[in-house]
């Protein structure tokens, strides 16, 4: 997958759920914001309830875009017959598309009334989600090569050193210029969720500072577009080095968080399923 097929692949898998949650917002937001005991008398009634043609629905199509999503990344990460199939980082990332848009869906199946057990399963489902968005971000600053390993210390630091010598060979820029950048992507040697928050917001700003600095000796637009790449990732591998080890322990205890709620919302939610299929509710079956 080349990166516009890429960018256009996340592009796809962002405006879905996006576009999802907000035509079923715009469809059913007279429906959803009377209160419970006047609900019966509106037009929509009939199919926006749980057990309705188009609430019913909702239902079996989130929790079946969960179920495939979880099931579809577990086995292509364990099991190696799989690991040549595809990037594992694209795997993830459609793991996460199925794994949003599938409690969109079940919170419109709900519409927006929880009790009894089913609450139980609702809010496991909410505190995978949550904890899903801060996973992804703790698995995003852990340095990773093409096919989605962890890189070690030493394959970063190699890597750090290649860049600096294509600045200096390749590229031959001036001493002072390069003792001036790298100055500027420092990082502070001190570890705190502050400093980390202000070299992560810098990472960003980063990129437009370079490139005014480059634009001072004359280079052409080219050299300064592919010189001010290197230094980014520069940049991001010298703080990834930093918070490699952090990040590392984070995600194990992440994962311990993570996977207990997953585990509870997927047997609550099959035991829903099995009860509602035996009291007759079976959709357009």
């Amino acid at each position: 997958m080349t990166k516009i097929q890429h960018k256009i692949y996340i592009s796809v898998l962002t405006f879905i759920p996006l576009l999802t949650f907000i035509f079923l917002t715009v469809y059913g937001i007279g429906y959803y914001l009377i209160p419970l005991n006047e609900r019966f008398y509106h037009s929509l009634h009939k199919l926006l309830k749980p057990n309705g043609l188009i609430g019913h629905g909702l239902g079996i199509f989130g929790s079946f875009f969960m179920l495939l999503g979880v099931t579809i990344y577990i086995i292509r990460k364990r099991f190696k017959i799989f690991f040549r199939i595809g990037l594992l980082k694209h795997w993830l990332e459609f793991h996460i598309f199925l794994c949003t848009l599938g409690p969109i869906l079940v919170i419109f199946h709900t519409t927006f009334k929880f009790g009894g057990i089913v609450s139980v399963s609702f809010w496991s489902m909410m505190a995978v989600v949550l904890s899903g968005i801060v996973g992804r971000f703790i698995y995003v600053q852990i340095p990773r090569t093409i096919q989605g390993d962890e890189l070690s210390f030493q394959q970063l630091g190699e890597m750090s050193r290649t860049i600096h010598y294509d600045l200096v060979k390749t590229h031959k820029l001036p001493e002072e210029l390069i003792e001036d950048i790298e100055q500027k992507i420092k990082v502070d040697s001190r570890i705190s969720l502050t400093i980390f928050i202000k070299e992560f917001i810098k990472s960003f700003t980063i990129k437009r500072e370079v490139r005014t600095r480059l634009g001072s000796y004359g280079l052409d637009s080219k050299r300064i577009s592919d010189i001010t790449f290197n230094i980014t990732q520069q940049f991001t591998i010298i703080r990834k080095i930093k918070y490699l080890r952090v990040m590392q322990k984070l995600f194990k205890f992440w994962h311990i968080f993570h996977l207990p709620f997953a585990i509870i919302m997927l047997i609550i939610m099959i035991i829903h399923v099995v009860v509602s299929i035996l009291f007759g509710y079976t959709w357009i079956f």
